[in-house]
């Protein structure tokens, strides 16, 4: 059987018609080798921001659901058009929606969960020597609605294709030549990093790395699926993503995330009872808001402060259900903080290694920079700073560190 291939373009690949053309190019060439491919496409760079800005000139509250039909429109259009310009290079191709690739979701609109994938119709156009183009980000539900899989979904689907087809890889194109140190916009000396772990790269996406979907790292990880971080204009090797990963002794960081998108939230004077907590939260998971960082203060007084942070487009929906649960547990009010920024270090090697942290919060004390908020795992440190003293950070924490100088990785 030749090899399978899953390729994903975001959307400055095919930001414009000179791109989609040689995207084209580049995908007939690996063709023309034997090699069957699927190719997951995103709507071309900035529609979908487009199409959610002209939601918001019409209602300040969309429905969900006709969000979905909306911005799922994007991918349509960027997987036809690639489609003609591989026509016009001679070779098959076949364009297809989520629902007519039998992609088949939760029902949760924006951010939808994939449950199934029926193979039938791509296994069908690959054994007819097509190229299958797939729209990204998108898929049905059991009752035929049309679902979206959360930004940066279509590396989901391609991720959920490589596993359900057996690929041998799953490549990754994108405008950057693989995940670096650091954002190199913000650090010039960053360094592309040729291998990194499942974990690792996790970590990094969750955090604010934006080359990678954490759920489509997640699926990765599960399933021990290769993937292939590339540029789309280069034919140079990228960032392989990998199980385990080698390295010399010593290397305590690998990369550094920042995130300015999140918002901070504290629910003041809650009554400090066993259970209180629990309902909280609870009434925050039902109203389908995800949370990330969370702190409860030291209760002196018979209450205390709770803490958490969400996405800022999440936001509006979590202040409605939070003033309910402020009522229902009788706590003093809620306040936010749209001025904060999450900065994390990130590494294999802090597991084996003590100082990360000191070292850490030292450099940052030492330039001025007031850590409002702590989280650790295993494998990184993340802080609560404000949001000006952010890029600062940022260049503080890779110097200390000594990111950019280069460090022997390998595959295990």
């Amino acid at each position: 059987m030749p090899k399978l291939i899953i390729q994903k373009y975001g959307g400055t690949s095919v930001g414009s018609v000179e791109r989609i053309k040689k995207i084209a190019g580049r995908i007939v060439k690996t063709h023309k080798k034997g090699t069957r491919i699927v190719v997951v496409v995103s709507a071309l760079g900035g529609t979908t921001d487009e199409l959610i800005n002209l939601a918001y000139q019409i209602t300040a509250a969309p429905s969900e659901r006709e969000m979905d039909m909306l911005i799922s429109t994007g991918e349509q259009v960027s997987v036809a058009l690639l489609a003609m310009a591989i026509h016009k290079l001679g070779r098959e191709a076949v364009s297809l929606t989520g629902g007519q690739v039998g992609i088949v979701t939760d029902t949760s609109h924006t951010k939808a969960r994939i449950v199934d994938i029926n193979t039938k119709r791509i296994k069908a156009e690959l054994k007819n020597k097509k190229i299958v183009i797939v729209a990204g980000f998108q898929g049905v539900s059991p009752e035929r609605e049309i679902t979206t899989l959360g930004r940066g979904g279509s590396d989901l689907t391609a991720v959920a294709l490589a596993k359900v087809l057996k690929a041998d890889v799953c490549e990754i194109y994108t405008d950057v030549k693989g995940v670096y140190t650091a954002d190199p916009r913000i650090v010039p000396e960053a360094r592309k990093l040729s291998v990194l772990s499942y974990e690792e790269m996790l970590e990094l996406a969750s955090l604010g790395a934006q080359v990678l979907q954490s759920r489509s790292i997640e699926v990765a990880k599960r399933y021990n699926i290769p993937l292939h971080v590339r540029s789309s204009f280069l034919e140079a090797e990228g960032t392989r993503i990998t199980k385990e990963v080698k390295m010399m002794e010593g290397v305590l960081v690998s990369g550094i995330a920042l995130n300015k998108n999140e918002a901070k939230i504290t629910i003041c004077d809650v009554p400090d009872k066993p259970g209180v907590a629990a309902r909280i939260f609870k009434e925050i998971a039902s109203g389908n808001v995800n949370i990330d960082m969370i702190v409860q203060n030291t209760s002196r007084t018979g209450s205390t402060d709770i803490s958490f942070t969400v996405e800022k487009t999440e936001l509006s929906r979590a202040t409605k259900v939070i003033k309910k649960v402020v009522s229902i547990v009788g706590a003093g009010g809620v306040i936010q903080d749209n001025d904060i920024a999450k900065i994390s270090v990130v590494g294999v090697g802090m597991r084996s290694h003590a100082g990360v942290a000191a070292r850490m919060f030292g450099s940052l004390g030492e330039a001025g920079i007031n850590i409002e908020t702590i989280s650790t795992s295993e494998i990184k440190i993340s802080c609560l700073i404000k949001k000006d003293k952010a890029e600062m950070a940022v260049k503080i924490l890779h110097k200390e560190f000594d990111l950019g100088k280069k460090v022997k990785r390998r595959q295990s």
